[in-house]
Order: structure tokens, then C-alpha cells, then sequence
């Protein structure tokens, strides 16, 4: 058994916690060490590129760290995507050690290791620091911070305890500053610091504590849990570009199904998609969009799993539908005719939602065209159904129509006619636009106008 040294562990994690916040000089934990004989921690698990970045920064006389959800990942049995490395250089002084860096951010300076395709993230020790010592808006988010410190202060800084191992290049030893080990084993998600506190300084963190539930099937902590119940708005702060990315990290990361429904238990589904949120609870239709946004969850995590490629555009045409069919009723019921209405719905509807996610213009043009292509699906007669069939947005909006047969928000039937028609040949095609002549209403006859004859009627003289 794994014998703690630090003191400070035999006392409530909360007390220790509450130095977070405190000035350099505050008391800080002593790591709980592991030698590399007492962990499962191996540079077999490591890329090449990581390992260039420690050992180069070990080489030019800095300490270096693996840190956080590469660790996590290994211990659970997971192959790491991405490294993370923290170390005692200052951004200039890794950007001087590596011929292909870069010192990025303005909230918090990294910097970008590159070696070939791989891309390794190098942040200097964050230092404790008073609200005076960085920049803070009114609600006390944390606007900017590169404060450096210590390795014991970074730990304190970290959000969630199973982030905050760090793995020694030096020495190959395991530090575990805030009892990480025992949450992971767990499986528990507690955050470091006063729960509120800390969601006030970076919202997303409740985002991310909605993640690591869904990904690792982890249980919030009850603390760690609480605030986000009552904090789900101040998400509403965080700069739209950013909440885009934290979005595609629920959905299109291969667990989007458990991400739904952990953003449900936590009431943040709502604030991701405001407009669509408040319908899901609608009596009569609410259910059907839950399945619809389920049922697109679950097609995703398939695709994921497959290693076939997924597009932002299509998750956020499926999460926004539910608001472009209220938003066109309305207009139906001012009398706006059917097209223009649900056009002028759908730019509304992205509109809305750009203020909290900012959608790219290249995909809020192809969700427009999943949408469009709904009304275009249902006009199959003469060269429509050739012309569709070829169209580059055919499958994504066939793919749709599919899934809201699938939820029950229509009834089924063209959605498997152009099942059929994608498996037939050019011959089985015709046919099959030939039979809905047959079963179309006939056409009403025009009746031809009796020609008078010549001087039928006529007042003229001879």
C-alpha cells in the first residue's frame, strides 16, 4: 500500500484547498511521491514529441512535468490524445530552447512545441495570486494571469483533483500534490478550492466537470456539483469563440450521448442552447426533440467509433432544430407563407445563438442548407429527385429527415422512399418517379373555349 508523506492529507481536503487564492507566501502541500516501482506510469506511454519537450527543457537545466489528463488517461487505461508539459521556464525561455515554438494566449501565456505533425503545450508553474495581482471582470472570471510560481502553487491552481498528478522526466516519480490518486480510483471528480469560487474565475470549468463525467463515467463530487445548479448563466460570459470549442468537445469527441444527458442533470443544456433548451420540456413535443437530439447523439458516437467524420454543422442543425420549427410556426401564424417563413426563422435562430456560440460562416452556411434541403426532399416529381440525389448536401439532409422520422416529429415514409431510390439503378429511378405520377391526384382538366363561328352574333353590315 502506498504510504502517504505529506501531513496535510490526514486533514479534511477542504481545509487544504482554502489556500487557494492566498498569497506565494501561504503554506503549500508536500507532494505524495511515488517512485516509479509504485505506479503504472511508463515512458512506453508517451509520444516521442512529449518526450522531445521534456527532455529538451531537462537538457537546458529547467524542470519538467507531464501533467493532468494524459496521466488520468493512462492510469484509466486510455491511450492519450494529447501531452501536456509544465516546467519552471518562462515562455521565452522554451520558446529559445526549441526550433519550432510558439508563445501563444493572452489569458494565460503557453507556448506550441512542434515536431512534425504533433503539437505539445508547455505552461510555466502558475503562482497563487491576489485578485489584485491579475485581471478580473466584475463577476470575478479571470480575464488575464501569468503570475509564475512554484510547482506546489500550480497544483493548487489546477481545476479537479484528477488533473493535478504530475509525472517527473528526472526521476520518473509520480507527485500527487491534492490526493488525485484516490479520486481516480474512486471515481470521483472533485474540484481544488472553494467550489464556487473557482467556477466564478473560469466558468467552463462546470463544462468540463460535465466531460469528465460523461467521458470517464465518473460521479461529481456532491460539493463539486452544488454551484453549477445555480451558476449555469455566468457561461453566458465566456467569449463565444471559446463555448464553440468546449461544445465540440462534449458532442464530437465520441461520448456526446453521455455529455447530453450529464448537461441535463446539471441544467446546462439549456444555457448551451437557449432557445432550443426551452422547448425540450414542452408538453406533447418536448419529447420528441429529446429523442431527436438523443437519437443524433448516439449516430455520432456510432460515427466516432467507426473512425468516419463527423461535422459540427450537423450537431448544431439537429440541436438548433426545435427553435427554427417554433420560431417558423410564429411566422406562419402572422401570416408569413411557408418558405419565407421558415428562412426567416432559421437566420434568427443562428443569429440567437452565434451570442453564445459563435458558429464559423462555413459551417452556419451548410446548417442553413441541412435545413433547406428538408422542404427540397418532399419535391420528387419530373428531374427533382435526380437533381437532388447529386447535390453535395443530399446526404447530410437525407441523413436529417431520417432522424426526425426517427423521433417522431414526422411521419415516416419519404425518408425510406429515398432509401429506395438511393439503392436502385437508373431504370428502378424512373420507375419510381414514374409510380408517383400514378398515385399523385389527377390533374384537373382545363376546359377549352368554344370557338363562335364567323359572324355569329355579329351587328356588322354587308
Amino acid at each position: 500500500m502506498l504510504r502517504k508523506i505529506a501531513s496535510y492529507l490526514t486533514q479534511p481536503l477542504d481545509s487544504v484547498t482554502r489556500l487557494l487564492g492566498r498569497s506565494s507566501s501561504a503554506a503549500l502541500p508536500v507532494p505524495e511521491i511515488h517512485s516509479r516501482e509504485h505506479h503504472d506510469i511508463s515512458r512506453r506511454d508517451m509520444s516521442r514529441a512529449a518526450l522531445n519537450v521534456l527532455y529538451g527543457l531537462n537538457k537546458g537545466g529547467f524542470e519538467a512535468y507531464l501533467v493532468g489528463g494524459c496521466l488520468r488517461d493512462i492510469l484509466n487505461g486510455v491511450t492519450p490524445k494529447d501531452f501536456d508539459v509544465v516546467t519552471n521556464a518562462t515562455p521565452e525561455e522554451v520558446q529559445k530552447l526549441f526550433r519550432r515554438a510558439r508563445v501563444i494566449g493572452r489569458r494565460f501565456k503557453i507556448v506550441h512545441v512542434y515536431f512534425g505533425q504533433d503539437v505539445i503545450e508547455v505552461a510555466t508553474f502558475r503562482a497563487l495570486s491576489e485578485p489584485d495581482e491579475r485581471e478580473e471582470s466584475e463577476h470575478g472570471m479571470i480575464l488575464r494571469d501569468n503570475i509564475y510560481g512554484t510547482i506546489e502553487e500550480d497544483a493548487l491552481r489546477r481545476d479537479f483533483t484528477l488533473n493535478a498528478l504530475y509525472y517527473n522526466i528526472d526521476n520518473f516519480a509520480l507527485y500527487d500534490f491534492m490526493g488525485s490518486l484516490d479520486d481516480i480510483r474512486e471515481r470521483r471528480i472533485r474540484i481544488i478550492g472553494d467550489p464556487e469560487r473557482r467556477y466564478r474565475e473560469d466558468p467552463v470549468r462546470m463544462l468540463r466537470a460535465a466531460r469528465f463525467a460523461a467521458k470517464m463515467q465518473f460521479e461529481l463530487e456532491p460539493e463539486t456539483e452544488k454551484p453549477i445548479h445555480q451558476l449555469g448563466l455566468s457561461l453566458h460570459q465566456v467569449p463565444a469563440p471559446r463555448m464553440f470549442d468546449e461544445v465540440l468537445k462534449l458532442f464530437l469527441t465520441g461520448h456526446a450521448l453521455a455529455s447530453m444527458k450529464s448537461l441535463q442533470q446539471l441544467g446546462l443544456l439549456e444555457i448551451l442552447i437557449p432557445e432550443s433548451g426551452k422547448h425540450l420540456h414542452d408538453t406533447g413535443i418536448g419529447p420528441v426533440w429529446n429523442n431527436l437530439i438523443e437519437q443524433a447523439c448516439i449516430n455520432t458516437d456510432k460515427r466516432i467509433a467507426e473512425n468516419r467524420p463527423v461535422t459540427p454543422a450537423f450537431l448544431f442543425a439537429v440541436l438548433l432544430w426545435p427553435a427554427v420549427v417554433a420560431r417558423t410556426e410564429k411566422h406562419l401564424e402572422h401570416g408569413v407563407p411557408f418558405a419565407p417563413a421558415r428562412q426567416k426563422a432559421a437566420g434568427q435562430v443562428i443569429h440567437s445563438q452565434n451570442e453564445i456560440t459563435a458558429i464559423p460562416k462555413r459551417f452556419a452556411q451548410v446548417i442553413r442548407e441541412i435545413w433547406d434541403m428538408q422542404l427540397r426532399l418532399d419535391k420528387r416529381h419530373g428531374r427533382h429527385a435526380e437533381v437532388l440525389v447529386a447535390d453535395t448536401r443530399f446526404r447530410a439532409g437525407y441523413d436529417f429527415l431520417l432522424l426526425r422520422e426517427q423521433s417522431g416529429e414526422i411521419e415516416p415514409g419519404l425518408g425510406d422512399w429515398w432509401t429506395r431510390y438511393q439503392e436502385e439503378d437508373e431504370h428502378g429511378r424512373m420507375e419510381m418517379v414514374r409510380q408517383l405520377g400514378k398515385t399523385a391526384a389527377p390533374a384537373k382538366k382545363k376546359r377549352r373555349r368554344r370557338r363562335k363561328p364567323a359572324g355569329a352574333g355579329s351587328t356588322g353590315s354587308q
